[in-house]
């Protein structure tokens, strides 16, 4: 019989299906280095990868380097991101941050968290993307299914992103933070939805405290 608590034996079987189940864990932002998953990442905010995915091309192709993009006229960029969510903003920042990028670090996007965070547009979910994908550093970005995941499953019950990413970060060991970034939108975009989470055909509703939600929502609609 196990000596570890109910918790730790739940948050390590859970991470093991997960590694299982998603055995190739990598962000599905199509890129090539931190400068293009930086761009990426930062149009991602209310847009989805596979939109992502579509907008990218346009400006690496019109854009290659932050030195390229630094040049831009806003115009020409909102053109080019304008079927992404608040692309006028984004617009904005992604040409601030290349001037950023291009004047203060020679072109090569900074391997700093404190750094990321200074750039226009870019939070700590975003510097975390870039630093777990492109660095190798040790972090977990919380995005929207993260957090849901997290609190679905008792991992946190904070109310913000800051206060779950510190949940998780000591909930989960550090050597998985990364994987587990991706395992948590994995699990949470396949099977675990926001309004509909198909708790029957999940692998892990045995040790999910919440199994059943989606059943739940249907009894008091």
């Amino acid at each position: 019989m196990s000596n570890l608590p109910d918790s730790r034996i739940q948050v390590d079987t859970i991470l093991r299906i997960f590694s299982e189940l998603y055995p190739n864990p990598t962000t599905e932002l199509i890129h090539d280095g931190p400068w293009q998953l930086l761009v990426a990442t930062m149009l991602s905010a209310q847009c989805t990868d596979k939109r992502v995915n579509m907008i990218t091309p346009r400006i690496f192709s019109r854009f290659p380097a932050p030195e390229d993009l630094a040049k831009a006229s806003l115009t020409e960029v909102e053109g080019l991101i304008k079927d992404c969510g608040l692309f006028h903003n984004k617009a904005r920042n992604l040409i601030a941050t290349a001037k950023r990028i291009a004047q203060e670090y020679g072109g090569q996007v900074p391997p700093d968290r404190e750094a990321l965070m200074t750039l226009p547009g870019v939070g700590r979910k975003t510097a975390n993307v870039v630093l777990a994908n492109c660095f190798g550093v040790d972090a977990i970005a919380v995005d929207t299914h993260v957090f849901r995941l997290a609190h679905r499953l008792g991992w946190s019950q904070a109310k913000d992103v800051q206060g779950t990413e510190e949940d998780l970060m000591r909930t989960i060991p550090q050597n998985q933070w990364a994987k587990a970034h991706h395992w948590l939108i994995f699990h949470g975009r396949r099977i675990c939805s926001a309004k509909h989470p198909d708790c029957e055909r999940c692998p892990i509703q045995s040790l999910c405290p919440q199994i059943g939600v989606s059943q739940g929502k249907k009894e008091s609609g």
